[in-house]
């Protein structure tokens, strides 16, 4: 991952750092006007429609058999610690613990059988993330460009002055997940950094500066950056060195000054009632950030699940303990997000997906935990105008590997391109500009669609 002018983030690698938006020439960092230039000469060659993503990733692996394929008919060490409940569709059940997801499984697809054969959380959420497997990826460091650094260069982002691709952060502590920058693609193509956990009460959304060679004389308001916004929107027409900006430049600057961006990011503008019903943790309030963002005009967020009191995915040791924290924070974010785009007539239009880099080991082990297993993994999708209500695939009696449909990393990432209207055997180009296929392989699920 790419911080917002280029820096390299990595989950292991420290604190997180807030990004910034820039304009002008910027060597290796974001360039406003770039962005627009490129969204330009895409929005004449992309076959897409008007449809946005949403990933709640699961970093560290979330437990199959314990979420999305239970099996209680195996033995305790099998089954783990909990029970099925049944939900609005027949043969479609969840754990006891996501009641949200009973409520409104006649919205999911559940995917039960996907597969590949990296262990490691590295190498596995390179594939996850990219659509090419890699062996040693934190030695390697990431060699192809994400899914949201994909849809960037390819499709821009739905609305003119919003950036295309934004990254909600873990907590604060932590970094904005891994393997999700942009590669080779110009670091334009980097997440935004939303700048933290937005359920704290510190939190603070993107800081948008700009660079010390843009002189304005009058901009001598230093009382705060929301004034600095307000004063630079109203010299865009008055200062005679901005009226002879081409049209992408006063894009970019408008970006900037404007108030859209801004307004996205301000969760204070939704009601105390629906920011409690989406839970006023770092789930919830990361969910509504995100769909507020989508609404204003973003095409893929990724959210990085992480919350300060529970830790992230990677269940070695006394899972029953961590998913009875989880679970229920999880349930809530993600199944009042649906039903909120639902209600607002988005639906349609926005895909939810959810899925990390592998499922858990079929036996729960000394530690009270389970391993990684990369042999079988669960990945849930709402929306977007994919068919609803429905399973597809199923596991072997223990949940060790697919019995039924297998499917891979790219059939996921194929069938995340498609909604968004973009051909799966898309290229895009290296630093020596040779065309690179955008997944190593894969086919669109037809029973998505």
């Amino acid at each position: 991952m790419l911080d917002i002018v280029g820096r390299p983030v990595r989950l292991c690698d420290g604190i997180s750092r807030r990004g910034f938006l820039r304009i002008g020439s910027l060597g290796a960092g974001l360039t406003l006007p770039s962005v627009l230039k490129s969204r330009q000469a895409n929005a004449a060659t992309a076959d897409r429609n008007d449809t946005a993503i949403i990933v709640l990733y699961q970093a560290g692996g979330a437990s199959h058999i314990d979420l999305y394929d239970m099996k209680p008919a195996m033995p305790a060490e099998v089954r783990g610690p909990f029970n099925p409940i049944a939900t609005n569709q027949p043969g479609l059940d969840v754990c006891e613990l996501m009641p949200g997801h009973a409520r409104i499984a006649d919205k999911l697809a559940i995917i039960r059988s996907i597969k590949h054969n990296l262990a490691v959380h590295d190498d596995g959420t390179h594939w996850l993330q990219t659509g090419w497997p890699l062996l040693n990826a934190r030695q390697a460091g990431q060699q192809n460009p994400a899914q949201g650094s994909v849809i960037s260069a390819l499709a821009g982002a739905r609305k003119s002055g919003m950036p295309a691709y934004v990254a909600i952060p873990e907590d604060y502590r932590r970094h904005m997940g891994f393997y999700e920058g942009p590669s080779f693609l110009s670091s334009r193509h980097a997440a935004l950094d939303a700048g933290g956990d937005p359920s704290l009460g510190n939190y603070r959304p993107p800081e948008f500066k700009l660079p010390a060679d843009v002189v304005m004389s009058r901009l001598d308001e230093r009382r705060g950056l929301m004034r600095e916004f307000d004063s630079l929107s109203r010299k865009l027409d008055r200062e005679p060195a901005f009226r002879n900006l081409d049209d992408v430049q006063r894009q970019a600057l408008e970006l900037v000054s404007g108030s859209t961006v801004r307004q996205a990011f301000d969760l204070s503008q939704e009601s105390s009632e629906l920011r409690d019903k989406y839970g006023r943790h770092a789930y919830g309030q990361s969910a509504l950030l995100a769909r507020r963002l989508v609404e204003a005009g973003v095409t893929f967020v990724v959210i990085n699940l992480y919350e300060k009191d529970v830790d992230w995915w990677d269940d070695h040791y006394v899972i029953e303990k961590n998913l009875r924290k989880r679970l229920p924070i999880y349930d809530q974010a993600i199944t009042t997000l649906i039903e909120d785009l639902t209600q607002r007539g988005q639906i349609d239009r926005v895909l939810v997906a959810a899925f990390g880099e592998f499922g858990r080991a079929p036996r729960i082990d000394q530690h009270a935990g389970r391993g990684h297993w990369p042999g079988a993994a669960s990945a849930v999708l709402a929306g977007g105008g994919i068919r609803g209500g429905q399973v597809i695939g199923s596991t072997v009696s223990n949940g060790a590997e697919p019995k039924d449909r297998p499917l891979g990393p790219g059939d996921l990432l194929a069938s995340l391109y498609r909604v968004v209207g973009l051909d799966h055997h898309a290229t895009v180009r290296d630093r020596q500009q040779r065309p690179v296929p955008i997944i190593e392989s894969g086919e669109p699920i037809a029973e998505l669609f």
